[in-house]
């Protein structure tokens, strides 16, 4: 018998039916050039509380006895899942305890606080959050929910694999993140379940890799940190019950690194109109990055979309200046009047465009007589930036890149 029967996820995709959205499949015509396949995205990040959370959370519920609704439920998260508890909780009527760290940002303790939850802040990380749920599930007599190591939760996030399944019955591949496991173990059972020669993919980001090792180890590792920018699939060690699932069903684990997974989520902003957290967009990074070399139709999971609006204007401004396209130089100029605009007429002679400048002719390695000038330009990619450099420099101005 299977790890996670095809029934559990069917039963699950019943008892989600007018709760959840069924998410587009979209086909993408600029990443699939890049990608050198068929790529399709699974828009997660347009699910209700903006993951595929919900799935997991609402069936885990639904399966609760009188009893057990009775007594509420209680989770420990800093985002995504906490979401998803709180809204499923409410949907089904039951009281519902999130415990988050004292530092998760307050968008999310608001949002959650928003769907109906009780929310416990505790604690500076995640492991102290989640002591302290344990704690307060030992005195209410809660039913814990837990992020990703339950059967019913992996079978709430399985309905993924039927709804792409149903949409795209000639898929070949399905890529999807993976944190600790849930997600990637729930689809893969339905999908190896109901078409067993299509291929399942997970991607953990490089500074969180514990299921990568653990698949290509056979047996469970736990790394000593997790650090990255995709904080949903930040998880050290991978759950015991996912990873059997995952052993049984997946066929390989990558990486992809941070640079990638900054540089989609930026593609993402400019070419989809589509905001993507980092956990969200490590499956497409692995297919336009090079770090994926697959054919025919593959269907990509952008697994949440809830990302602090300050990181989206980080991610940005870092895209911007890794493509080339925004440039920050300092030069050195006569302190006399006309200078500065000359300065900026080259500059417009070759098209480029300034977003700030600033004039300092006090700075301590600057001559008497002469102006530091740091400017900060707008051009159209790495050859351009070049070129405008180039020219400066013709034109005998001491000019550094920085």
């Amino acid at each position: 018998m299977a790890t996670l029967p095809l029934k559990m996820i069917q039963e699950a995709a019943n008892r989600l039916k007018g709760v959840v959205h069924v998410t587009p499949l979209d086909y993408n015509t600029t990443f699939s050039r890049m990608a050198g396949c068929d790529v399709y995205m699974k828009m997660e990040n347009l699910q209700k509380t903006g993951s595929f959370k919900i799935r997991g959370a609402y069936n885990k519920i639904g399966v609760l006895s009188e009893t057990e609704r009775q007594r509420g439920v209680i989770a420990a998260s800093a985002g995504n899942h906490a979401q998803g508890v709180a809204f499923a909780a409410t949907k089904a009527g039951i009281r519902s305890t999130i415990v988050m760290p004292e530092v998760a940002p307050l968008a999310k303790v608001q949002a959650t606080r928003g769907y109906g939850a009780e929310v416990v802040l505790a604690g500076g990380v995640y492991d102290e959050a989640f002591a302290k749920a344990c704690e307060l599930q030992r005195e209410t007599g809660a039913t814990f929910v837990h992020a990703f190591d339950d059967p019913a939760v992996m079978a709430g996030q399985g309905t993924i694999g039927l709804e792409i399944l149903a949409a795209l019955p000639d898929v070949a591949a399905v890529v999807v993140p993976v944190g600790g496991g849930g997600l990637i173990a729930g689809m893969a059972a339905a999908i190896k379940q109901t078409a067993p020669h299509v291929r399942v993919i997970g991607v953990q980001a490089s500074g969180a890799p514990a299921m990568y090792l653990s698949k290509h180890a056979h047996a469970r590792v736990e790394t000593p940190e997790a650090i990255t920018m995709a904080d949903g699939i930040a998880v050290r060690l991978p759950g015991e019950q996912t990873f059997k699932v995952i052993e049984e069903f997946v066929d390989d684990v990558v990486v992809v690194d941070e640079e990638e997974i900054a540089a989609t989520i930026l593609l993402l902003l400019e070419r989809s109109k589509m905001v993507v957290e980092g956990a969200g967009a490590v499956s497409l990074a692995a297919l336009v990055q090079g770090r994926l070399a697959l054919k025919g139709k593959v269907a990509a999971v952008l697994s949440g979309g809830n990302m602090d609006v300050n990181f989206i204007s980080r991610i940005i401004e870092h895209g911007l200046v890794k493509a080339g396209r925004r440039v920050k130089l300092v030069t050195r100029v006569p302190d006399r009047p006309g200078e500065l605009q000359k300065l900026a007429s080259i500059i417009a002679l070759v098209k480029a465009n300034i977003a700030h400048v600033y004039h300092d002719r006090a700075a301590r390695d600057v001559p008497i007589g002469q102006a530091s000038v740091e400017i900060s330009l707008e051009t159209r990619d790495t050859a351009h930036s070049d070129m405008v450099l180039k020219t400066l420099r013709e034109q005998g101005y001491p000019v550094d890149r920085y």
